[in-house]
């Protein structure tokens, strides 16, 4: 493990956790009805017996569907009311705790307290501690949707807890106490600790450098990784560092820990679709920030691609159905930002979504120099920056919870801010083959001062050769081509439109591509006709 996560509080310092007495609000002592019982000892039986279709249904139908019924606006019955119908098994209600847990801070109009955040806490330790500390896979079988979502709600609640703890106005002086004495829950070396663990444990890494290369990835696993469980929590945890290091603002080490994964194609490992998409969110977003625009609208253009030829997959109300919709909408969000910035083709039933919607809407006041549609569109589609260090509870701002993302907005609209009057310069140049410095500089005056004629000729030349240089720039970013790694690229031009300027005279040529049809076309009949022989020889 790298020394820079052996210095943090190891996960198995808390392996006392449980032994943490705080008193629980929200602790429900009502009686359980029959059917919850019959479920808990049923769910409990398959999770013994390892019977991993059953769980699947359990868990994605039973559990909502009695949570619909008896515990939408309360919480599940309390850990000791579950212990005494379960026979107190040990593993069983870490599992139900967790879901426990999950299920407040989704469904609790108030979200958890305190001590519930601690709580939960303990419970990841116990768990993690149970897969980890062990000398060989542990006797247990879950859904790899259950798994991915339980990375991703440990990573999520790690995020609420910096978001809570930077809030401090409202805290009282027991919450300020209890903080300060338990400064190592929820701590992101901590949290990192795991997640390196988990991916350390099972080989992960080495298994798909294998898979990349065509080999069989069973070869490199070990003992650990060949096991579903560790496989799967390793893959997960990826992602979860993916999700980590976007968050705290390092985009360039969220991209590295993907390698060997090549978003943009199907693997036995990416086949939970709101894994693909969060893994596509953040990739997208890092990528966009790095400024490697022509690589976001690729990933960005891929998901919500696939998002659309399975939306029915969405449609019903599942734990993450919410999550799905609105990382979906964000990306179109950043999309549309990208393609104001660089603009390029992209496919058309994607273009067809962003005219149809208000996207089109914000794109025009984008193009136009709008910065605050760009700031308003930024903060709404990023993700929620954190901190990596809490704040201090003695000395604080009114406003830190809000530093992290005010931080990042500002280094975007700095580079926004360059590029102002790139659409406006690229509009002229699709109008010309040819076009004089002095003519297009008096446009941009005429443009930037409403005609009011107060301008100097020789200073909007010279500041019109400014911007063209630093339209050859922007327009210049790393493009992935081909690799296990996505940082690595070639540097490529992704402008539509190409210049050069000789004495006083800019020449302009177009770069755009003609679209050959008949391509498309062919390779749609083909396609047709391969589905017409698979559903004809079904039918005999």
């Amino acid at each position: 493990m790298d020394d820079e996560y052996e210095q943090g509080s190891d996960y198995n310092s808390y392996d006392d956790g449980g032994d943490f007495n705080l008193d629980d609000t929200n602790r429900n002592e009502e009686e359980i009805p029959e059917s919850v019982k019959s479920f808990l000892v049923y769910f409990r039986n398959n999770v013994n017996e390892g019977l991993v279709f059953e769980l699947q249904g359990l868990y994605e139908h039973s559990w909502p569907k009695l949570t619909e019924d008896y515990f939408e606006k309360r919480p599940w019955p309390h850990e000791l009311q579950v212990a005494s119908i379960v026979d107190a098994d040990p593993v069983f209600m870490i599992l139900y705790k967790e879901l426990y847990f999950r299920h407040i801070y989704a469904r609790m109009q108030r979200g958890p307290t305190l001590e519930q955040r601690f709580n939960s806490f303990y419970n990841y330790c116990d768990l993690f501690n149970y897969i980890l500390s062990a000398e060989e896979p542990v006797p247990l079988e879950l859904p790899d949707l259950w798994l991915w979502e339980l990375i991703d709600e440990f990573v999520y609640q790690f995020q609420s807890f910096a978001q809570y703890r930077a809030r401090l106005q409202k805290k009282t002086a027991k919450d300020l106490k209890l903080l300060n004495s338990n400064n190592k829950v929820w701590n992101v070396l901590c949290v990192l600790n795991v997640l390196h663990s988990l991916v350390d444990k099972s080989n992960i890494k080495q298994q798909l450098e294998v898979y990349a290369s065509g080999g069989d990835p069973d070869s490199v696993a070990g003992e650990f990784g060949r096991h579903s469980l560790y496989k799967m929590l390793g893959y997960f945890s990826l992602v979860g560092l993916l999700r980590l290091h976007s968050l705290l603002g390092d985009y360039y080490q969220a991209i590295k820990v993907l390698q060997n994964i090549e978003v943009h194609k199907k693997s036995q490992y990416a086949h939970i679709p709101a894994c693909q998409i969060s893994t596509s969110y953040y990739v997208g977003f890092a990528y966009m920030m790095m400024r490697r625009y022509s690589d976001a609208i690729r990933t960005f253009s891929a998901i919500l691609l696939y998002i659309q030829r399975t939306k029915q997959l969405f449609a019903s109300k599942t734990y993450q159905h919410d999550q799905i919709n609105k990382q979906t909408d964000q990306m179109y969000h950043l999309l549309a930002i990208c393609l104001v910035l660089h603009p390029q083709c992209i496919d058309e039933s994607i273009q067809h979504t962003l005219r149809e919607k208000s996207y089109h809407e914000k794109m025009y006041k984008m193009q136009y120099g709008d910065l605050q549609e760009f700031e308003n569109s930024f903060v709404y589609a990023c993700p929620k920056f954190l901190s990596p260090c809490p704040p201090s509870t003695e000395l604080v701002p009114d406003d830190y919870s809000k530093e992290a993302i005010r931080h990042q907005t500002q280094m975007f609209m700095d580079e926004v801010q360059q590029q102002k009057m790139l659409p406006t310069i690229r509009s002229y140049l699709k109008l010309y083959t040819t076009l004089p410095l002095s003519k297009l500089a008096t446009f941009m005056a005429q443009n930037n001062r409403n005609n009011d004629g107060n301008w100097d000729l020789e200073k909007e030349i010279q500041t019109l050769l400014i911007h063209l240089l630093c339209f050859k720039h922007k327009m210049k970013n790393v493009v992935w081509l081909k690799g296990a790694s996505g940082l690595e690229g070639k540097f490529q031009s992704g402008s539509e439109l190409d210049f050069y300027i000789d004495n006083d005279m800019i020449h302009i040529a177009d770069t755009k591509v003609a679209h050959r049809y008949g391509d498309f076309f062919i390779r749609k009949i083909l396609k047709f006709e391969d589905l017409n022989r698979k559903l004809h020889h079904i039918k005999l």
